[in-house]
């Protein structure tokens, strides 16, 4: 196996086992019954707590200081932002409408590497997105597209989608001048604190919480955050932002299957039908971009 045929086996492989251990994210919240904002403040530091000291060391080894940390920072705020923007419109409106608008972030991926990376972008892909969005609409229980009622809630789910693009886009380009575990933990101590002080700020409970919820934001930490996202950003050191947003539209997949067996809860034919149209959406995406490459 050649290096260019090892390093594509290594990402897809990563992107599978990021988007799994995502998959679960929602399952730990679930169970975890602590408001959103509380549950990823535990996501986030976790994880960055863990990986301090091997982190440390190698910035300190390769005396990565202050302009190559920047993007790092300003990926770590992107992803607060979306996550808060995004909990606090399930808040408000319930968890269908406002997920589904943060899961518009591949469309702003894809405008934003237009407009930025000058990627040329086929009809194909355009074509698998818009596919792969309305799985995921109906794997989220939402059967039709008009039923959406673009109230406050659902404008911070779209809001949290935009953010969520951007991460995707400035991770594509720290990557490139910092490792996976650097950019990852910079960004993560960053995403903690700004988590840390929104918590304080609306005086969200921070502990005294039951044996079950530690356990939950545990494994939300270790194996959401400390994996699935580890995994994704080590993706994006090898695919574009394009690819990676767009396979991750099969998270709401993932913990659709897991629902049944880990809370009970039955797949619908439409959920059914909407996963088939994710993952169709997601192969034509990817087959499309193979495409570009080749030429």
């Amino acid at each position: 196996m050649n290096t260019e045929s090892r390093d594509k086996f290594l990402a897809y492989l990563a992107l599978s086992v990021g988007l799994i251990a995502i998959g679960f994210s929602a399952i730990f919240v679930r169970q975890a019954d602590v408001p959103g904002t509380v549950a990823s403040f535990y996501r986030m530091a976790i994880p960055t707590v863990i990986f301090a000291a091997p982190a440390i060391k190698r910035l300190r080894e390769r005396k990565w200081y202050g302009p190559p940390l920047f993007w790092a920072v300003i990926g770590g705020l992107a992803f607060t932002l979306d996550i808060a923007f995004w909990a606090s419109g399930v808040v408000l409106s319930g968890a269908t409408i406002p997920t589904l608008l943060a899961n518009t972030a591949p469309v702003w991926v894809g405008l934003g590497a237009l407009l930025f990376f000058r990627e040329e972008l086929p009809r194909k892909f355009w074509f698998g997105l818009a596919i792969a969005f309305l799985g995921t609409a109906l794997v989220l229980g939402l059967e039709s597209l008009g039923a959406i009622s673009f109230d406050l809630g659902a404008f911070l789910g779209l809001i949290a989608g935009i953010f969520y693009a951007a991460y995707f886009l400035i991770t594509q380009i720290g990557r490139k001048s910092l490792d996976v575990l650097s950019y990852f933990w910079v960004s993560g101590v960053t995403a903690t604190a700004a988590l840390f002080i929104f918590n304080l700020l609306f005086s969200q409970p921070m502990w005294g919480f039951t044996p079950k919820t530690y356990f939950n934001l545990l494994a939300l930490g270790l194996i959401s955050q400390g994996l699935g996202v580890l995994a994704i950003n080590f993706v994006q050191g090898l695919l574009p932002a394009t690819i990676v947003s767009t396979t991750l539209l099969g998270q709401p997949v993932v913990t659709a299957l897991l629902a049944g067996p880990l809370l009970g809860e039955t797949l619908q034919p439409a959920q059914i039908v909407g996963g088939a149209a994710v993952l169709l959406g997601v192969f034509i995406v990817h087959r499309s971009r193979a495409g570009n490459r080749q030429t």
